[in-house]
Parts: structure tokens; C-alpha cells; sequence
């Protein structure tokens, strides 16, 4: 099963971070998404810029509207993703929850929706 992991992180909490702790975390995250990648579980992932560069997009009066920043107020915001693969949900928990990543913010893991993605697929794959 295929699983999307979505690290949430408080910006402001993590830019307090000394610099060396924060690169020392990076190797961390990156050599545990290596021994994932050995056992067949990490399918990719992207880390994500500042929440305060984001824009978010809405329908207002039939017209698209655009907004700056995340649309929900909270101090922890989405800073990346991380594409999972796994036998069930307490594999993937189980995975993820050696993550370095987890020990400065939460992680949500939702199963990807195999359904829409074939269609997905499919339809990329589909001549035109």
C-alpha cells in the first residue's frame, strides 16, 4: 500500500534551532529516507518552502481568487512530504515513527486513494 506522510513543522520554533543542530537533523532525516529506500519503502518525497510563500487558490463570486499564505491559522505548517510504502497502516506508523523528522513536529499518514490515482494514470498514459 502506498501511504502520503505529511510532516507539519513550526517555522519559527525550527529557524530558533542553532544551525549546526539543524544540519546535523537534515542527516539524519536524509539517512534514515536512505534505509528506507534500501527496504523498498521510500517511494520519494519533497520538502516544502516557507508557509509564507504560499498562496492559496479559491472560488469567490464564480471567480478564482488568490490568497497569501496557508488558509488555516496554526502555528505548525505543512513542510513536507514524504511517499510511503508499506504493508498496512501500523507499518507505515511503524516506519515513520523511527523518522528523525518526528522529533520536531508531527507527521500525519493517510493511505493514498489507489482508486484515483489508476485513473490518474491512466489518463496520463492514454494517447491523445
Amino acid at each position: 500500500m502506498k501511504f502520503v506522510c505529511l510532516g507539519f513543522i513550526d517555522e519559527n520554533k525550527f529557524a530558533a534551532l542553532p544551525q549546526p543542530e539543524i544540519e546535523r537533523l537534515m542527516q539524519e532525516c536524509l539517512a534514515y529516507d536512505k534505509e528506507l529506500s534500501r527496504g523498498g519503502h521510500f517511494i520519494g518525497g519533497e520538502a516544502l518552502d516557507s508557509a509564507r510563500k504560499a498562496v492559496t487558490l479559491r472560488i469567490k463570486n464564480g471567480a478564482v481568487d488568490v490568497t497569501d499564505g496557508p488558509f488555516i491559522e496554526t502555528k505548525e505548517t505543512l513542510g513536507g512530504i514524504l511517499l510511503l510504502e508499506a504493508r498496512d497502516l501500523e507499518h507505515a506508523i511503524a516506519l515513520m515513527s523511527k523518522h528523525p523528522g518526528v522529533r520536531i513536529g508531527p507527521f500525519e499518514i493517510r493511505p493514498a486513494n489507489e482508486a484515483v490515482n489508476c485513473l490518474i494514470a491512466e489518463r496520463m498514459n492514454a494517447p491523445e
